[in-house]
């Protein structure tokens, strides 16, 4: 490899054109794919390279990074006909930071393996603010001294990375973050909606809540929105149903049984089933005031 990484980035969506942002920035050469190039637009205008395929952005970079929607999408960039591995050099390095299944990326990691590279499954959790001002929490999965390769990439998107074990086990820190998210979310959207219904000034009681032990960083930032009538995406619902489905899924493997996952899981599918899948994880409010036939007056 050279001693500048040559990066390549597949998925350029609400975190990837970010966080690829933050590659480009700190000069690493980069190349781009995503499905839709004009979301990638903003990339190439600053200087990076346009590719086809993922396969493509393989053969002209050392390290690929992905942040797609779902497992089937990271297998078809990662494994497909024309997926990122069939065009990567030896000792080339994948690293997908989509969350996904962590079989999926212990099966990824294993290909990679027969071919002489390194698959890294390292997904992120904070949000499209997080992304966008470089603070992300990054979970690593994968070889060790492969982590350390990439290492300074990582640091240019987050503020915290930790190396979770062995390939899958990014994916499994990632799952759990996403059980903490879901009691997250309740407590936010629960106690906004109690509060409105009870006739308090809503505003001025996120500004006493938000300090004190009823306080998050979820209650600050989504919380805020939420009074805004803001529900565009930090975050998509449908991409929460995969997350806490992905949960469940090994929770069965495990012999676990985790009910405020399993409640956190149906009413955000009720969300997507009301068409509310490409909005925010924080449109939960509206939902649950309809259930209760009231309506969230923002």
């Amino acid at each position: 490899m050279s001693t500048t990484l040559r990066v390549g980035w597949i998925g350029t969506g609400v975190m990837g054109l970010s966080m690829a942002g933050h590659i480009l920035k700190a000069g690493f050469p980069l190349t781009v794919y995503s499905r839709t190039r004009s979301k990638s637009q903003p990339l190439l205008d600053k200087g990076a390279h346009w590719a086809d395929s993922p396969a493509d952005v393989a053969r002209n970079s050392d390290v690929v990074f992905s942040i797609v929607g779902f497992p089937a999408d990271v297998e078809a960039v990662m494994l497909g006909p024309d997926g990122a591995l069939s065009g990567l050099a030896q000792g080339g390095i994948l690293c997908d930071m989509t969350t996904s299944s962590p079989a999926l990326a212990a099966r990824i990691a294993q290909e990679a393996a027969a071919r002489g590279c390194v698959a890294l499954d390292a997904p992120v959790t904070g949000g499209d603010i997080g992304a966008r001002e470089a603070r992300l929490s990054i979970f690593v999965g994968g070889d060790a001294a492969a982590c350390e390769r990439i290492r300074p990439c990582l640091e240019v998107m987050g503020t915290s990375i930790m190396h979770c074990g062995a390939a899958g086990s990014g994916q499994q820190a990632k799952l759990a973050n996403q059980i903490a998210v879901a009691g997250v979310m309740f407590s936010v959207c629960e106690s906004l909606l109690y509060a409105q219904e009870a006739g308090l000034d809503v505003d001025k009681w996120l500004e006493l809540v938000v300090p004190g032990a009823g306080g998050s960083t979820a209650m600050n930032t989504l919380g805020r929105r939420i009074l805004k009538g803001d529900f565009a995406p930090g975050f998509f619902v449908e991409h929460f149903v995969k997350d806490l489905g992905l949960c469940l899924e090994e929770c069965r493997r495990m012999g676990l049984v985790l009910p405020g996952t399993e409640r956190a899981e149906e009413c955000y599918r009720m969300v997507q089933a009301l068409g509310g899948g490409k909005d925010g994880t924080q449109s939960l409010v509206r939902t649950l005031a309809q259930a209760c036939g009231k309506q969230w007056k923002r």
